[in-house]
């Protein structure tokens, strides 16, 4: 008989909360070849991550990829980590206590934001641990994925009725699984540009860089190439780019297999090769600064089109915790609450109390410890 978690010790009438669950990636622990180790070894073995057999798949994975790259790997987060450590934690963070502040004060009731990683710490199973110990009842799972993809968005799900599956009382749930084409993530992409470009000048054109997945993925289905098309045609539209000025690319690909094009790398190279002068780059398709656009965009990329004859790369941060962008988020979650509890503005805290102690009394009534 199946033995499912529950609180230790349940009393009747505690105060419920709403938690918002933010999804990130992940990243390791450390910039070391053996945290790196551990961290690609669990993100690597995530079917939807890799959609090869397992016994074709493993072998790979355990007997070349995780002695070899590693290292590699280790040494490229040691060039964007910070004394506070991984860059992708610390953002997503920020986000988090943003978000916290701006729900308690517009939500009725205990708002408890927490952050998990699909891969490395923290985790899923612990953030959902502490929503349980507050006593949340409804739950908004959030990835900080603009764009669907099985790989990500959908993992996330998985993973997180997974691990609500082991408990015995399992939360009201719901689950955002995109934003791509919203007004506010659109506007707040469209103001970060605008703001570089008051700080730094613009440069001759615009590239869109999104995290590159297999051609077969769009071609089983996943809508992700579709969004992230939709997401640079509205940016470029926000602001006012002719054709000629921005262009939409795929970066992060590995393996021989073909990966959704075109290449950020190869289109940067032919850039260079026609002598374009100095560019600027924003990726979209990540909420947060991470590897991939620090140290594979910021540093790889832009010595890579310097190098081929172009001028200077120039990347525009991701929104990470900017004003704007949290509070898209939070519009975006409060339009999901509709219906539960915390989105009635008039009901009050001693509102609340009352009927606290009502539903305690009728559990002592009916004869219950509490």
């Amino acid at each position: 008989m199946p033995n499912y978690e529950s609180n230790p010790q349940y009393e009747h009438g505690l105060p419920e909360s709403l938690g918002v669950l933010l999804i990130n990636l992940g990243t390791p622990d450390d910039a070391t070849p053996a945290a790196v180790r551990r961290y690609l070894r669990q993100f690597l073995s995530d079917p939807r991550v890799v959609e090869v057999p397992r016994i074709i798949w493993l072998p790979v994975l355990h007997g070349y990829i995780l002695r070899t790259r590693p290292a590699k790997s280790a040494k490229a987060y040691a060039k964007i980590w910070t004394e506070h450590g991984s860059p992708l934690l610390l953002h997503t963070q920020d986000i988090a206590r943003s978000l916290q502040d701006q729900l308690s004060a517009r939500l009725s009731g205990a708002v408890n934001v927490e952050i998990a990683m699909s891969y490395g710490s923290p985790s899923i199973r612990s953030a959902l641990d502490k929503m349980y110990a507050r006593c949340v009842r409804r739950i908004i799972v959030l990835p900080l994925y603009p764009q669907y993809s099985g790989t990500t968005t959908g993992s996330v799900f998985e993973a997180v009725t997974q691990e609500l599956s082991r408990r015995r009382w399992i939360p009201e749930l719901r689950f955002i699984n995109h934003y791509h084409d919203a007004n506010g993530y659109i506007a707040a992409l469209a103001a970060s540009v605008r703001d570089f470009w008051d700080m730094r000048g613009r440069g001759q054109r615009l590239m869109m860089s999104f995290h590159g997945v297999p051609q077969r993925t769009l071609l089983s289905g996943d809508p992700y190439h579709c969004q992230c098309q939709k997401t640079g045609r509205l940016l470029a539209e926000a602001l006012e780019l002719g054709e000629s000025e921005w262009q939409l690319s795929f970066q992060s690909r590995v393996g021989r297999e073909q990966w959704l094009k075109p290449y950020t790398d190869e289109t940067l190279v032919q850039w260079g090769n026609d002598k374009v002068g100095n560019i600027d780059v924003i990726c979209p398709g990540f909420s947060a600064d991470c590897l991939e656009t620090l140290e594979e965009i910021e540093m790889q990329n832009a010595k890579l089109f310097s190098t081929s004859g172009g001028g200077e790369l120039r990347y525009v941060p991701a929104l990470n915790a900017r004003d704007d962008h949290v509070s898209f988020l939070s519009r975006t979650i409060e339009k999901h609450v509709a219906g539960w509890p915390e989105a009635s503005t008039d009901w009050s805290l001693s509102e609340t109390s009352r009927q606290l102690e009502k539903s305690r009394q009728r559990a002592r009534d009916m004869g219950a410890e509490c």
